[in-house]
Parts: C-alpha cells; sequence; structure tokens
C-alpha cells in the first residue's frame, strides 16, 4: 500500500472511530485552534497558513527515497515516566542523526536554482544536515558555525563535504551569512523558518499519526520552532482532539517569551545543556503556526533532562543528546493528568558524543545500568 493509499485509510479508520468531525477536518486548509496558555497576548503578527495534509503527503512521497520513515515504538522497561500508554516517534534513526534532514532537504529540492550552492548557520543539528542533504542533491554547501559548536558535530559537517567557516557570536554567524549570499550567491537554508522547512517537518507527524495514532497526546521539544510547528500543524488538521505540548529548556524559553510578548523575540538568551534547543531568536511564520496549533508550552531544567537521558538509556537503551529527552522530562511532571491516556512523544536527535553524553548522565539519579 502507497503513503498516500495508507493516509486515506487511515482518515477513514478515525472518521469511524471519532465521527465525520475527523474526516471534514482532515480536509481543511485553514484550521485555528483556540489555545489554552492563559498568559498569551494578543499576536502582533500576521497568521500563517500551514501546509494542507495533501501537500505534506506530496512532500512525503517526494522525500521517500532519501528520509527514513522513523518507527513509531512503545517504551520498553520498568522506568516509564508516566502510567498511560507511552510512545516514542523516533528521529533518532532519521539520516544525520535527527529530524533536521527532513526540512534540509525539502529546502534544497525546491530551488529554482541550487546551482551557485546553499549556506546554513547552525551550531549542529542543522549543519550536519545541511552538508548531508546537499552532497545528496550534488549541491556546493557552506555551512557557519559558532567556535564554541561541539568538536564532534563540527568534525561530521567536514566529513559530509561542506565548507566550513566559523564565527565567535549570532551576531557573527547572521553577518557571515548575509555576505556570503550578497557576495556568492547563495541560498539560505534556514535552520527553522519557512514553508519548506515546515513542510518537511510536518512528514514527521504525518508519519507519527499513521503508523501509531490516534494519539491523546503528543509532546515535541521546541528550539527554533520549526519542528512542532510542522509537526502540530499537520496533526490539529487531522487529529484536532490531540493535545499538543511544546517543551523548552528553562534556560531557552524563548518562545515561550514570544507567546507571552506576543511576537518572536529577535534575541534570546540561552543557557542550557540543551544546545540543539538553544535558538537565539525567532521567526513570524513558525512562531504564527505555534500559536495558532499548540495548546501549551511547559519548561524543563538541566536536572530534569539528566536524568531524563538516564532513563532512556536504561529502559531504551538509547544514549541521546538532552534535547531528545526534553519531552520525556516533561512528562513526570504531567504524569497525573496522562493516565490511561495514549501520549507519543517525539525523540528529535542523537547527536552527542561518547565523552558529553556520560558528563551529563553521571550525575543523574541513581546512574546507568
Amino acid at each position: 500500500m502507497k503513503d498516500s493509499e495508507w493516509f486515506q485509510y487511515r482518515v477513514q479508520y478515525h472518521a469511524q472511530a471519532y465521527g465525520e468531525s475527523f474526516r471534514s477536518v482532515s480536509l481543511r486548509q485553514d484550521v485555528a485552534l483556540s489555545l489554552n496558555m492563559t498568559d498569551r497576548a494578543s499576536s502582533s503578527t500576521s497568521v500563517a497558513v500551514a501546509p494542507t495534509p495533501a501537500r505534506v503527503q506530496d512532500v512525503r512521497d517526494d522525500l521517500a527515497s532519501r528520509i527514513v520513515r522513523t518507527p513509531c515504538v512503545p517504551w520498553s522497561g520498568l522506568e516509564s515516566p508516566i502510567d498511560g500508554e507511552l510512545w516514542l516517534k523516533m528521529e533518532v534513526f532519521q539520516r544525520t542523526g535527527s529530524f533536521k534532514a527532513r526540512g534540509a532537504l525539502n529546502s534544497l529540492r525546491q530551488l529554482a536554482d541550487p546551482t551557485s550552492g546553499v549556506v546554513a548557520f547552525s551550531a549542529g543539528n542543522h549543519a550536519i544536515a545541511t552538508a548531508w542533504a546537499a552532497r545528496e542533491c550534488g549541491v556546493e554547501a557552506t555551512v557557519v558555525m559558532p567556535r564554541s559548536a561541539n568538536a564532534a558535530r563540527v568534525a561530521r559537517v567536514e566529513r559530509l563535504g561542506a565548507r566550513l567557516v566559523l564565527g565567535d557570536t549570532i551576531a557573527d554567524l547572521v553577518a557571515i551569512v548575509e555576505g556570503l549570499q550578497q557576495e556568492e550567491g547563495l541560498a539560505l537554508i534556514h535552520p527553522f523558518e519557512g514553508e519548506a522547512i515546515i513542510e518537511g517537518t510536518a512528514t514527521a507527524g504525518l508519519e507519527l499519526i499513521q503508523d501509531g495514532g490516534p494519539f491523546d497526546v503528543v509532546y515535541v521539544p521546541i528550539g527554533g520552532g520549526g519542528l512542532i510547528a510542522g509537526v502540530a500543524s499537520f496533526i490539529k488538521q487531522v487529529l484536532p482532539t490531540c493535545r499538543i505540548v511544546g517543551v523548552e529548556p528553562a534556560g531557552a524559553d524563548g518562545m515561550r517569551q514570544s507567546l507571552k510578548a506576543g511576537a518572536p523575540l529577535d534575541s534570546v538568551v540561552v543557557d542550557t545543556i540543551a544546545d540543539s534547543l538553544g535558538a537565539p531568536m525567532h521567526r513570524p511564520y513558525s512562531f504564527s503556526l505555534i500559536n495558532q496549533y499548540v495548546d501549551d508550552i511547559v519548561t524543563v531544567s538541566d536536572d530534569q533532562m539528566r536524568e531524563a537521558m538516564r532513563r532512556v538509556f536504561n529502559d531504551m537503551k538509547l544514549a541521546v543528546e538532552p534535547a531528545c529527552v526534553a519531552s520525556i522530562a516533561a512528562l513526570s511532571m504531567d504524569a497525573s493528568d496522562l493516565q490511561e491516556q495514549r501520549v507519543c512523544v517525539l525523540a528529535c536527535g542523537s547527536n552527542i558524543d561518547q565523552a558529553s553524553w556520560y558528563r551529563h548522565v553521571s550525575g543523574a539519579g541513581e546512574g546507568v545500568s
């Protein structure tokens, strides 16, 4: 059965299980939902239009030969953070080690003229994904990274054949990228903003629903916001009763602050071990989709993420980065509300070196076994 046929089957199944409202909503193009966060200010930005379910399915079909359909698996082990039914969407097994490959590849495939090359700025996962996607498409890539970036991630970018440029501050990185765009005509592959990026991340939401749904609640980590914008906007169009919860580090809660302010922040102070979630800014398109489709945002501490890393290793035998377990860390705070519910956590990535992983988990709880 083709992906498109399977999707229609799931829509028909859910229509029977949940009523005709599921079928009708799955075809709407302009769904806007009221959200539960009471401290959210009125947005001063324009209302963005999300990719339709049909468009997301087309993108998934287009990327199928190069993007892994990552499994959606039940939690196994004795340390589940909730009493309900817990599933994980395993983007840790995605090409390049994170969900970022979806948006980067989709962006490259939609460029009108990629012959001049592309440029991206990132401290890690998006840098790796852009270098990989450019190599897949036969395009030259330049990746701008901070000097403080993890050495293993820098080395991986170089092994993928990208030209590497280093900067000291976020302002440096932005200036370098803008200069390369003007001087060399490079096309920007943004880490979390734009329709092509959101279409790509939305394919993870499509797979999540097709392979494991329906779910009562889905938890998604937030860095810049591109992942949750795509996943939430897709799920809410096909399963509007599903609650979408975003998770940010307490030391990098820029999206929560943006929603309070009613507009995306141009600058965010970042202090967290989850460097993949430490976006220094937010942007209008992804912000608007989050404002429309995400029900709540919670924050987790570094210590909670360290404990979740230990728990995931002990039960799932996976050594993953702090960003990947942010949503699992959040579950313990909501455990009493999740009994007898089907819950899915999007495990976003696994790009961490052995020394960094061990340093984080060695001080968490009772250690690993």
